[in-house]
């Protein structure tokens, strides 16, 4: 008998992707089950979700973020039984056998708590760019024919455990749009899970990587804060990294936004981590939720 797989999918103003997304998942050779949390989208996105019948829609009246909603439909879909569930992003397309050949890994090794398959760009040939960046950078040596172990790979087509989520917890609700996957992925090797990339199993991102200064603000708060609460290191280690990416970052940032906007990143920062010692408390708090594997299974602190 086959293993149970949920698809969960956090839509928000997505219309234009819906049916190929949709279409694409009912050609899956693996069963599954669909699950699709709407964050309050303002154009069609729900008309035409409530046309797939056997698509498990729920309307969230508030856009609750990325990890939240997510976390409500892989609440759902572990208390229906679930032996995995796939988180999928609302702009992405899978293959007949990207399911199936994820879950002949996952389900055969029951050291790996996530695998992702390959991240193609909308040609259907190159590699995401982002995606790309993660995957070389993690070429070891030592892949085996199938899979290869990384340290992280972003959330855009997730294959998790079960077992992962009862020991990681869900996304921690301290994030809104980015950082919940980093987040994640640290607590699961933390909790000593490891996190593979199928070599033969392949989805389609439908995007363009383009960098603003605002987001790269945004995720810069994000990196730092992930920094502070990562389990895998000591509390005093971890605000040793945190301070350490405040005048990394900019650094990093100045060739492409100008000394100017480097300062005032670089300011920002310094700021947003001194108000995160302010409130340590909140800090010390999700460290030690991470440590527990609770973070994020308050469903009803958040779920409306």
């Amino acid at each position: 008998m086959e293993k149970k797989i949920t698809v969960v999918i956090v839509t928000y103003n997505g219309a234009s992707w819906v049916k190929k997304n949709m279409n694409s998942l009912l050609q899956s050779s693996y069963p599954i089950d669909i699950i699709v949390v709407d964050n309050a989208s303002t154009d069609q996105s729900v008309a035409l979700l409530k046309e797939y019948k056997n698509v498990h829609l729920i309307e969230s009246k508030v856009n609750l973020g990325f990890g939240k909603a997510n976390n409500i439909g892989i609440d759902i879909a572990l208390k229906n039984g679930s032996d995995a569930v796939f988180l999928l992003n609302q702009d992405t397309w899978i293959y007949e056998n990207s399911i199936a050949t994820m879950a002949e890994i996952l389900f055969a090794n029951p050291d790996l708590g996530i695998v992702s398959p390959l991240h193609l760009s909308p040609d259907e040939v190159t590699l995401d760019s982002s995606f790309e960046t993660y995957y070389s950078r993690f070429q070891t040596g030592m892949d085996s024919e199938a899979v290869r172990i990384v340290p992280f790979i972003n959330a855009a087509a997730w294959l998790v455990s079960k077992e992962c989520f009862q020991k990681v917890g869900y996304f921690d609700p301290v994030f809104n749009h980015y950082g919940e996957d980093r987040n994640f992925c640290t607590r699961v090797l933390f909790h000593k899970f490891k996190i593979g990339v199928a070599k033969k199993a392949a989805i389609c991102h439908d995007r363009i990587v383009k960098l603003s200064s605002k987001k790269i603000e945004l995720q810069s708060e994000y990196l730092v804060l992930n920094q502070m609460i990562d389990c895998n290191y000591s509390a005093v280690s971890a605000l040793i990294l945190g301070l350490k990416s405040v005048i990394g970052l900019p650094k990093f940032h100045a060739k492409a936004e100008g000394l100017s906007k480097s300062f005032t990143l670089f300011y920002k920062l310094l700021f947003y981590y001194v108000g995160l010692l302010a409130d340590y408390k909140t800090i010390k708090r999700i460290r030690s939720n991470s440590k527990k594997g609770i973070n994020g299974t308050d469903i009803k602190s958040y779920a409306k």
